[in-house]
């Protein structure tokens, strides 16, 4: 049975992308076959992300009708397929966003998870990316007005009879003037169900255009985005130990 998963939040810059390209991933380190797909049509990211910036065929050309899906569908190193969204400003004429829960339900069947990267805000692709699921993921920063936006976003998808699975609390340092995990379950009476930290491997990996789980598999993040993905196939997860400074020294310079 396909879950259709659909990352999203109520505003920009929130981490949506990384979280979706980092899950896919980990969800194919438990086993899954997985298709991720850039949801966001006027800004997408996930193809930079992945290291696909100019493929042939884009998700834009599917929903134009001028390209087939199939074609669209682009398999990454790690082990799971793409749907890229294409970046150039002339490709969103003549696209129908009322389209993509028609091509995201015909790909019921041919993965485990299709985990759809959604635009941010509640304008008229974030709708049509949270009507293409199922289930949704909401990711926030421990801010308020994060949170607040977070709101917003559960209260429709719930609106919407989609199932919200738990929010993601991303770039967590620790500070003070943070939100705890209590206080945001409190405000939006739905589970907390990852704790992401602030990681400077998040940032490298995305220079090297691939998933921070990939990039370092035992950071702090990848860490936390492995626990979700085992959550989420109902497995458990026991992270490595911490590497001591002579181990770390060794593996960075000796074994090079």
């Amino acid at each position: 049975m396909t879950r259709l998963i659909v990352v999203t939040s109520g505003k920009g810059g929130v981490g949506k992308t990384t979280l979706a390209s980092n899950l896919a991933a980990a969800l194919t380190d438990f086993g899954q076959k997985v298709i991720v797909m850039d949801g966001n049509l006027t800004t997408p990211n996930l193809g930079m992300h992945l290291g696909l910036h100019l493929p042939k065929n884009t998700l834009h050309d599917v929903l134009k009708g001028e390209s087939r899906l199939k074609d669209a569908i682009y398999p990454h190193s790690y082990g799971f397929d793409v749907i890229p969204a294409s970046l150039g400003l002339n490709d969103l004429r003549g696209v129908d966003v009322s389209r993509l829960p028609e091509i995201t339900f015909s790909l019921l069947g041919k993965s485990d998870y299709v985990i759809i990267d959604s635009a941010a805000g509640l304008g008229k692709e974030a709708l049509s990316a949270l009507a293409s699921a199922d289930e949704s993921i909401i990711i926030t920063n421990p801010n308020l007005p994060a949170v607040t936006d977070a709101l917003k976003m559960i209260k429709l998808a719930q609106e919407s009879n989609i199932d919200v699975i738990g929010v993601v609390v991303n770039r967590i340092t620790g500070e003070d003037y943070e939100m705890t995990p209590e206080q945001i379950t409190e405000l939006l009476g739905v589970p907390v169900i990852s704790q992401i930290p602030e990681d400077r491997n998040v940032p490298l990996s995305l220079g090297q255009k691939q998933p921070v789980v990939s990039y370092d598999p035992d950071s702090p993040a990848s860490v936390e985005i492995k626990k979700l993905a085992a959550n989420l196939t109902g497995r458990s997860y026991t992270p490595p130990k911490p590497k001591g400074f002579w181990q770390r020294f060794f593996e960075r310079f000796v074994g090079q």
